[in-house]
C-alpha cells in the first residue's frame, strides 16, 4: 500500500510529502532546516523550546513545526519576519543565564545554541548588568557529567531515559528560571545506553567524562563506520585527532540502531590506538624472523599454502571484514580447511524502547558474514585441531595464553597481525594487516544486513588489508586469474555474495536476499 502524498510549499519550494508528517520533517524535503532544540526524530515532541515556530498561511498565529502536521496545499514560511523575531526572543531568554563557556566547552564547534545564535540571535544582550546564576557541575554517572549552567531545558535527556531506556531517573526539578535537570539520588545514570544523553544534548550541558577536554570539534576527522562490538551492527562515526581515535558516536540508520549506540560499543576504541603495531612483513630465514618486502612475503605465503601437507586451520577475529575472510577461504579452496571465528560471549543489554536494538551477547561484528563465506564459530574445536594441522593461519585474534600455546606448538604458522605478539614468535610468516579503522570493508549483522565501513585514518608502515595478500596468492595458483584492485572489487568477486557491489549496499546497507549459511 502506497503512502498518500500531499503537496506543500516551504519557503517557496513545492514538495510532495507523506500525509501526516510534521512541518519540521516536511521542511527537510525542501532542503530547509527549521531551528529546534527539544525536537528529536526518535523521541516524542513536547514543543517546549518554542524555537521551531513558523508561519503558515491562513493560520492566525505562529505554530510549532515539531507537532503540527502538514495539510495539502499548505504554504509554510520558516524565515518569515514574525517567525524570525519569535526565535530571536527565545534565544535572548536562553542566553540570559547561559555562561560564556565556549572557549572551554566540549560542545563548541558543534553546538546548536552557537549555530542558531549566530544565524538568528541578537548582536548584544540587554541583561549585561545582571549576574548570571551559577550551579556546580554534577556527577550523573560513570561517564556523564551535568553542567547545569549551560542547560537550556530541552528535556531530550529526560525523554530518552523515560521512553527509550525505560528507566526514568531524570526529571525537570523546580520551575521558571530555577528549573534544572535532577537525577534520582538513589539511582546513578549507569544504564547500558545512558551515554546517548550526551549525544542528544544540543548544548554542552551533558558531557562525556571520557572525552572531556580531549579535542576540539574542528580538530576532528570523521569517518562513517560500523561498531565492531557485537552482531547488532550499529552505524557509528569514528572520530580521530592526529591519527588517534578519540571518540565513537552513533550514526543514524533507522533500520538498525535509529540514532543510538550502547556504552560498551561507545567506549571500546582504545584497542584501535595500540602502539606495538606490525608494520613490515617478517619472513623466517635461517631460524629467525627477518624483515622482507611484500613480494617476498606473498611468495612465501604461496609456497606455504601449496607445499605444506595436512589440513589447514584458519582462526579469525570477529572484527575481520567479509572481504578478508572471503579471500582467505578462496586462497585455500584447494585445501582441506577448518575455519573458525572467535566469538566472545557477554551479557545482552536491550534498549527497551526500540524493538530489535540491543547489545548482543555475541561480541563479533561479522559473525553472519563469516558464516556466509564458510567460516564457523566452532572455536574450541579449531584450536584443538591446530596442534595436528599442517598449516595454521591466524587472522588478528585476541588469544589467551592457553590458545597461544596451542597454536605456537602446532603446524606451520602464518600470522596476519595488526600488532606484535611475543607468544607467537615461532611463526614462519608475519604479515602486517590493517584493522577496521584503517580500511574499507563490509560487515554483515545478525539480521543479514550487509553494511560498509570506511577508513578513519591511514595504515601504519607497510600494513595492507588481508584480502589483498590472499588474492595475490590466489592469482598465483592458476593461469589467467585477475585480482581485485580495490576493496569494492574484492567484495564483488566473492561468489558467496552473489555479485553484490559496494555501490549496491549504499550508505545504510542492504539486507541480503539469502540468509547466512547455518552452523
Amino acid at each position: 500500500m502506497t503512502e498518500e502524498m500531499v503537496s506543500v510549499t516551504v519557503d517557496g519550494v513545492v514538495v510532495q510529502v507523506p500525509r501526516g508528517i510534521t512541518i519540521i520533517e516536511a521542511a527537510k524535503h525542501a532542503g530547509v532546516l527549521v531551528p529546534h532544540y527539544c525536537y528529536h526524530p526518535s523521541l516524542s515532541s513536547p514543543a517546549v523550546c518554542r524555537m521551531c515556530l513558523v508561519h503558515v498561511e491562513k493560520m492566525p498565529k505562529l505554530v510549532p513545526a515539531c507537532v503540527t502536521p502538514v495539510a495539502d496545499g499548505q504554504v509554510i514560511s520558516v524565515h518569515a519576519a514574525e517567525a524570525r523575531k519569535a526565535r530571536e526572543g527565545v534565544l535572548e531568554f536562553l542566553l540570559i543565564n547561559h555562561p560564556l563557556d565556549c572557549p572551554i566547552c566540549d560542545q563548541a564547534g558543534e553546538c546548536e545554541l552557537q549555530d542558531f545564535v549566530f544565524q538568528e540571535g541578537q548582536a548584544r544582550t540587554r541583561y549585561s548588568e545582571y549576574a548570571k546564576r551559577y550551579n556546580p557541575v554534577e556527577d550523573f554517572g560513570p561517564d556523564v557529567l551535568y553542567v547545569p549552567n549551560r542547560c537550556i531545558l530541552c528535556t531530550r535527556c529526560v525523554r530518552f531515559m523515560e521512553e527509550m531506556a525505560e528507566e526514568p531517573v531524570l526529571a525537570v526539578a523546580e520551575r521558571g528560571d530555577r528549573a534544572y535537570i535532577a537525577i534520582d539520588p538513589h539511582q546513578p545514570l549507569d544504564h547500558p545506553w545512558s551515554g546517548n544523553v550526551v549525544d542528544l544534548c544540543p548544548v554542552g550541558s551533558l558531557v562525556s567524562r571520557d572525552f572531556l577536554h580531549r579535542a576540539r570539534a574542528w580538530d576532528l576527522d570523521k569517518a562513517a563506520s560500523i561498531c565492531p562490538g557485537c552482531t547488532q551492527g550499529c552505524n557509528i562515526t569514528i572520530e580521530t585527532r592526529d591519527e588517534a581515535v578519540v571518540r565513537l558516536r552513533p550514526r543514524p540508520n533507522l533500520d538498525v540502531n535509529r540514532h543510538f549506540m550502547c556504552d560498551t560499543g561507545r567506549l571500546d576504541y582504545r584497542w584501535m590506538n595500540q602502539a606495538d603495531r606490525a608494520e613490515a612483513p617478517l619472513v623466517r630465514r635461517e631460524g629467525r624472523l627477518v624483515a622482507a618486502d611484500w613480494d617476498a612475503a606473498v611468495e612465501r605465503l604461496h609456497l606455504l599454502v601449496h607445499d605444506t601437507t595436512g589440513p589447514v586451520v584458519v582462526l579469525a577475529s570477529g572484527r575481520a571484514s567479509s572481504e578478508s575472510l572471503g579471500w582467505l577461504m578462496r586462497m585455500l579452496e584447494a585445501r582441506s580447511t577448518i575455519a573458525a571465528m572467535k566469538v566472545p560471549i557477554g551479557d545482552e543489554a536491550p534498549l527497551a524502547g526500540v524493538p530489535g536494538l540491543a547489545l548482543r551477547p555475541e561480541r563479533a561484528a561479522n559473525l553472519a558474514g563469516a558464516r556466509i563465506v564458510g567460516v564457523r564459530d566452532a572455536w574450541n574445536d579449531a584450536i584443538a585441531r591446530a596442534g595436528t594441522a599442517g598449516l595454521v593461519i591466524l587472522h588478528d585474534v585476541d588469544l589467551n595464553d592457553a590458545e597461544a600455546a596451542a597454536i605456537a606448538g602446532g603446524g606451520t604458522l602464518v600470522h596476519f597481525a595488526t600488532a606484535a605478539d611475543d607468544r607467537l614468535r615461532t611463526a614462519d610468516l608475519i604479515l602486517p594487516v590493517t584493522m577496521m579503522a584503517e580500511e574499507q570493508g563490509v560487515y554483515v549483522n545478525r539480521d543479514h544486513r550487509a553494511q560498509r565501513y570506511f577508513p578513519a585514518r591511514s595504515a601504519p608502515g607497510l600494513a595492507r588489508p588481508a584480502w589483498w595478500a590472499a588474492s595475490q596468492v590466489w592469482q598465483r595458483a592458476g593461469a589467467g586469474r585477475t585480482v581485485p584492485a580495490t576493496t569494492s572489487e574484492a567484495f564483488a568477486m566473492l561468489p558467496a555474495f552473489g555479485g553484490l557491489t559496494h555501490r549496491d549496499l549504499g550508505y545504510s546497507g542492504r539486507k541480503l536476499d539469502q540468509p547466512a549459511v547455518p552452523r
